[in-house]
């Protein structure tokens, strides 16, 4: 397909558009282009109407023998002062026709084209003359600017093209610096793109004080060794490069509290707050340490509510809530060892002789705990307190005796041992 001009009109179109869209004559399969001069018209004309270069394929007839003798084109009469040709009468045209004449090659002969004004033989207005136009040649300038013309398009379309890529090259290195956390990226788009547009360069300088300030800010938390600190840090910068460092940093000072304090409290607060910390394995190894070493409020609370119980059963001569807080077996009961709890109901039996009225025990909360770990885990408690036996006689005196205890709890929370001592009446 090749772009040329409208013989009608003149105007560019394609030379296989079926019709001009401007002025609707024919095209496809209607017009040639002279290989002399690269005019191009409609196939129905003989020539070239620029170089009048007869059109290939185009036949004419045989010239009779006067036209051979006299190969000399006739130029047509002019309408106004030339005369009429002279028409020949019947018989010449016979007899020159009756004439031998050597076959020879058909010459085309050349149409005469009269230009207004001008003889054949360069004279203005001589009768008898044949005016003939000259043959027109190619204008340089034409094809100059015509070739500059489709340069400079060129040149401009070449322009267009690496423009846009240059202007998606440069958006895509600002929407990459835009998504960065790395000051060193957003210095080097400001560097490379220094004619980009201003709301770009604008918002890469905005991103790039901000991160700075990230980076003066995360110095301060580090050099001020506050977990106060970090957690602001974070708090502010919720995204930053920095935020698994000053994890890792919070949960290290954390953990140095924790040793610090060496208690279960400090170890279970550690293990609470991180959940995936560093030093969980440790903090379990020091708690469960630390449970086997210190009574802990829990287990206190524990043997004083046994011990509350077991007296408040002898206060009220219950066997049944009595035998519900010791063991099955008893390794000691007042002396006596592998006791049972048959045995401990006879003991509560003994304390309530004929004379005694009414009964009441009171523990004075003097504990003195000590853990022992017995298995995984488990521990034994070794207990001793002070309790106050005040008895109501049949004859209506009182009677207060003070007794030292020592018993021992098992990991069941019972009562495994049992033995006291009169300190005082």
């Amino acid at each position: 397909m090749a772009i040329i001009k409208c013989p009608e009109c003149g105007r560019q179109i394609s030379d296989k558009a079926p019709t001009c869209p401007s002025c609707g004559v024919e095209i496809a399969g209607k017009i040639t282009k002279c290989p002399h001069c690269g005019e191009v018209y409609f196939s129905s004309q003989e020539m070239c109407p620029n170089c009048h270069e007869i059109a290939v394929g185009v036949t004419h007839p045989v010239a009779s023998s006067a036209a051979v003798k006299d190969p000399t084109p006739v130029a047509s009469p002019s309408p106004v002062s030339s005369p009429a040709p002279e028409i020949p009468s019947t018989s010449q045209v016979v007899s020159s026709t009756s004439q031998t004449v050597p076959p020879t090659p058909p010459v085309p002969p050349v149409p005469p084209v009269r230009r207004p004004g001008v003889t054949a033989s360069g004279n203005d207005g001589g009768e008898g003359n044949t005016p003939q136009e000259p043959q027109k040649k190619k204008n340089p300038r034409s094809i100059f600017i015509i070739s500059f013309i489709f340069a400079v398009l060129a040149c401009g379309i070449m322009y267009y093209f690496y423009d846009s890529a240059n202007r998606n090259k440069e958006l895509e290195a600002y929407e990459y610096a835009m998504q960065s956390s790395d000051p060193m990226v957003l210095q080097s788009y400001l560097d490379t793109y220094k004619d980009a547009d201003e709301a770009h360069r604008d918002s890469i300088m905005a991103h790039l004080d901000q991160l700075k300030q990230n980076d003066q800010d995360w110095t301060n938390a580090i050099v001020s060794g506050s977990k106060e600190a970090l957690e602001a840090y974070l708090q502010k910068y919720p995204n930053s490069l920095h935020k698994q460092e000053a994890l890792l940093k919070i949960d290290s000072l954390d953990w140095n509290v924790a040793k610090a304090a060496d208690t279960a409290d400090a170890y279970q607060a550690y293990l609470n707050a991180h959940t995936d910390g560093a030093h969980i394995e440790e903090a379990e190894n020091a708690l469960k340490k630390v449970k086997s070493r210190d009574l802990q409020p829990e287990e206190k609370q524990m043997v004083s509510g046994l011990f509350r119980q077991f007296f408040q059963s002898i206060n009220s001569h219950n066997a049944d809530g009595l035998t519900a807080t010791c063991e099955d077996i008893l390794s000691s009961l007042l002396g006596k060892n592998s006791a049972t709890k048959a045995d401990v109901v006879t003991f509560m039996d003994k304390l309530y002789k004929d004379n005694v009225a009414n009964m009441n025990w009171h523990i004075n909360n003097d504990y003195q705990i000590k853990k022992r770990e017995v298995g995984d885990e488990e521990y034994e408690y070794q207990v001793q307190f002070s309790a106050r036996q005040d008895v109501d006689l049949t004859d209506g005196t009182k009677k207060e005796q003070l007794f030292k205890i020592s018993a021992v709890v098992s990991p069941d929370g019972k009562v495994s041992a049992f033995n006291m001592n009169k300190v005082s009446d």
